[in-house]
């Protein structure tokens, strides 16, 4: 099964990036990239153009990390291991995707609520939040997440000031297997969103 998994970093992965939105030349961060399961695939994807950085704490997954990066010749992709768990460390506007991929459930809520905020910060006007939230209630609970509906994890995001756009389903990676998986799209708002939420409901579980 890992077998497969390395192979959909180099293909079904590269596709279904392309399909959520991440393009030729863009900057992408990947935080908690662990082995790169999904650093690796952007990394094709934004091309020699493009860059993808991939941020952990775990020092060991990050040498994996860059092993694969070097034998595979992607040297668009920067490993950066960091100490603190919720501080990304890059300057403002100055990123077009940030993904949180099965990651969110190792953080407490008040670190979530800073990691949101840190996104927003370094987004571009036109870039987006990009979450796989793993490990909620019907989804293999765990950690922090296990206590959480799909529904309390929109909603925290969206009160960081962002706003759901669009939900990608397919065969996604997860550890080191292959499972049906759903990813959700955010795009960072400029406005205070309480009022448009209590006026329309976004279709997020359709």
């Amino acid at each position: 099964m890992k077998q497969a998994a390395q192979k959909w970093e180099r293909e079904g992965g590269v596709n279904f990036l392309k399909r959520i939105g991440i393009k030729p030349g863009q900057r992408v961060l990947d935080f908690g990239a662990s082995v790169g399961r999904y650093s690796i695939p952007a990394a094709f994807v934004v091309g020699t153009s493009g860059r993808v950085y991939a941020v952990d704490k775990e020092r060991q997954q990050l040498n994996e990390l860059s092993q694969k990066a070097r034998r595979l010749n992607l040297n668009n992709l920067e490993v950066i291991r960091t100490s603190d768990i919720v501080t990304l460390g890059f300057n403002h506007e100055s990123v077009d995707v940030v993904l949180f991929y099965d990651v969110l459930h190792y953080l407490k809520t008040i670190e979530r609520e800073k990691l949101y905020s840190e996104a927003h910060c370094i987004l571009k006007a036109n870039g987006f939040l990009s979450v796989y939230p793993k490990h909620i209630i019907g989804d293999s609970p765990l950690g922090h997440f296990r206590n959480l509906h799909l529904d309390n994890v929109k909603n925290e995001i969206e009160n960081a000031n962002f706003r759901f756009q669009e939900k990608y389903c397919d065969i996604i990676s997860h550890d080191d297997t292959l499972t049906r998986g759903c990813v959700f799209n955010f795009i960072k708002c400029y406005y205070d969103y309480d009022e448009m939420r209590r006026t329309q409901k976004n279709d997020f579980s359709g």
